[in-house]
């Protein structure tokens, strides 16, 4: 996998996508006002809908869901779950495009967006008949193709209120479960079949291809290097405190080493007990690319910094510090390599 050619900034600090509260604009003024990569807040707090699935639902092209026995569920028609999504959505839009006129920013810079990938929405979003989407591979397609045209409906209205540039998120923690078969099916006698990573690594290619603008490609999980290694000028998003020297790090070697860009999940999500400081975080991160035995460049070349999984469940206080240590550290690296 290279993503040589993302196109997207590094040596700054980011957020993962959700922030804890259920205010948009203090979320927004949060985002823009640490982070050289501010990115439109997911707020979860507030209910169903909130979520990263019902996010992503409020940019379906023509495939409305709706919530249904505790389940997200494709639906015939736009409900009132569809509804609430979509204002919700255009909520955000607005504090973020209030903030970025505010402070004088209309014209300039780059904003990041998430949305949930076609797989994870299969995994957790049922057919209208109860089972799970990914069941069917034409319903996975189906779903591809309308969240590529949602997203490019997306990036343009940004574009449009706000002059900048776009960089996209697709959200995949439940991408390893599809690839191996393990989703949980609707009955026991229905066992969901595995679906090959070249298979997956097509359809996600298909989409950032369509939607034209950089794209990482996100997990919390452990990353699957037999997935991201057949995609190309796609970054990778993933919490580096996760991995494993012993099947880790070559593969992440090799995928810098090729030129590729890297979000480091390196931020505590949560309050730690013991105060941390960003002198140490970074060391953390030049240990491991000194231990996979890249130039330290890479740390200024190759890497933005970010928490290390979304911050719906963090204090208001934690969730700023957060986004503003993975500013310091990401700028920091990106000024001298061997600071530490």
């Amino acid at each position: 996998m290279s993503g040589a050619a993302t196109s997207l900034e590094t040596g700054v600090g980011t957020g993962i996508g959700s922030m804890p509260g259920t205010d948009p604009a203090e979320a927004v003024r949060i985002a823009v006002g640490e982070l050289a990569l501010p990115f439109l807040p997911e707020l979860p707090g507030r209910g169903v809908g909130a979520d990263m699935i019902g996010r992503t639902g409020s940019l379906l092209v023509e495939l409305p869901i709706d919530m249904v026995h505790r389940a997200y569920r494709l639906t015939d028609h736009p409900n009132t779950t569809t509804r609430r999504t979509r204002d919700w959505l255009r909520w955000d839009l607005d504090a973020l495009e209030a903030h970025w006129e505010r402070a004088g920013l209309m014209g300039t810079g780059t904003v990041k967006v998430q949305a949930c990938g076609p797989f994870t929405v299969g995994a957790r979003v049922e057919l209208r008949g109860g089972r799970k989407i990914v069941t069917d591979r034409g319903a996975v397609r189906d779903v591809a193709a309308s969240l590529t045209e949602g997203l490019r409906n997306h990036v343009a209205e940004i574009e449009r209120r706000l002059g900048a540039r776009v960089v996209v998120q697709l959200d995949e923690p439940d991408v390893g479960r599809v690839i191996d078969g393990t989703v949980a099916p609707l009955t026991r006698l229905d066992p969901i079949r595995p679906i090959p990573a070249p298979d997956v690594a097509q359809t996600l290619q298909e989409i950032a291809d369509g939607v034209g603008v950089p794209m990482l490609l996100h997990s919390c999980d452990r990353p699957r290097w037999d997935l991201t290694e057949q995609l190309t000028r796609i970054a990778l998003s993933l919490d580096v405190t996760r991995l494993r020297p012993a099947t880790d790090y070559d593969a992440l070697g090799a995928f810098l080493d090729h030129g590729g860009t890297l979000a480091a999940g390196l931020i505590p999500a949560q309050e730690p007990s013991t105060p941390v400081h960003a002198e140490d975080l970074a060391r953390s991160l030049v240990e491991i690319i000194d231990r996979i035995g890249l130039p330290r460049t890479v740390l200024r070349d190759n890497l933005l910094v970010t928490p290390t999984c979304g911050l719906a469940s963090a204090s208001a206080a934690w969730s700023a510090r957060a986004l503003a240590l993975a500013s310091q550290v990401a700028s920091g690296l990106a000024a001298d390599p061997d600071w530490s």
